[in-house]
């Protein structure tokens, strides 16, 4: 029982690699379908947000707090998806939200740029010119993206428990090596390791709920306890209380709420 997210540049095999460990183990395979449920709740077609993929986050730029409204989807429908383990995750931003959750596997998957040119000749009929340029135009984006949304940068190893180069491993000693991996106790979910997740998960469920209203609201849960700190004015008090607790009660798995705002104060 376990979860493994797997970071991947394109052409690279990550896709190959995740669905070939999914199927050994008979685990849930997701990349592309968070992104739905995310551009759902965000209420901006799907096509919209693969592309700000590529074209780092400047889409969000036409939103009111659009950075922060897509991280909270994102991460609320990533999180609820791994609550259930057994789960192999590929896809961008997935270890950022699990530094702390033993049970997750991390890792990162990286392929020789030669051979990422050949597979972006064939696929799109280019030159090796024109191949490299979009390739590490495509990398560059990434990597924006990941530092502008998450303040991460996907190419630091200390993020990952192991990197996999596939210039001497093919995808099957790859997937063999993972698998022997997740045999080490340590990847094991436990009683504790699963109410960690399960905390972050609510607090990800909660900001989700909030962020329309209170975008900059922060959360903290603990065993169906949330904690929730709201930026305002005290003269608001009553509001913001019977608000945040009419949007939060709609939350699954939330038993108490104690509300604390900050006050802020408008100069004249």
């Amino acid at each position: 029982m376990t979860i493994v997210t797997i970071s991947r540049g394109t052409y690279s095999r990550g896709k190959e690699i995740a669905e070939k460990l999914a199927a050994a183990l008979n685990y849930e395979c997701l990349s592309r379908e968070i992104v739905i449920e995310a551009s759902k709740e965000f209420n901006i077609p799907e096509i919209k947000l693969v592309r700000a993929l590529h074209d780092a986050p400047s889409i969000f730029d036409r939103f009111s707090y659009g950075k922060e409204r897509y991280i909270a989807f994102f991460r609320a429908a990533l999180l609820k998806h791994l609550q259930r383990d057994n789960i192999i995750y590929h896809g961008l931003a997935g270890h950022a939200f699990l530094q702390d959750i033993p049970h997750v596997l991390k890792l990162r998957i990286i392929a020789d740029l030669d051979h990422r040119i050949q597979e972006e000749m064939k696929r799109e009929d280019i030159s090796a010119d024109q191949a490299r340029q979009i390739l590490v135009k495509d990398d560059t984006e990434r990597h924006k993206w990941s530092l502008t949304l998450y303040g991460l940068d996907i190419w630091n190893p200390s993020f990952y428990d192991m990197t996999l180069h596939l210039d001497n491993l093919n995808v099957d000693e790859t997937v063999s090596i993972i698998l022997h991996t997740i045999e080490h106790s340590c990847f094991k979910t436990t009683p504790q390791s699963q109410a960690k997740l399960d905390d972050i998960s609510l607090n990800a469920q909660i900001e989700a709920a909030l962020t329309n209203e209170y975008p900059k609201a922060t959360v903290e849960s603990r065993n169906g306890t949330a904690y929730v700190s709201i930026r305002g004015s005290l003269i608001d008090e009553k509001n913001i209380f019977s608000k945040v607790n009419r949007l939060v009660k709609k939350v699954a798995g939330v038993e108490k709420i104690h509300v604390n705002i900050v006050p802020h104060f408008i100069e004249d």
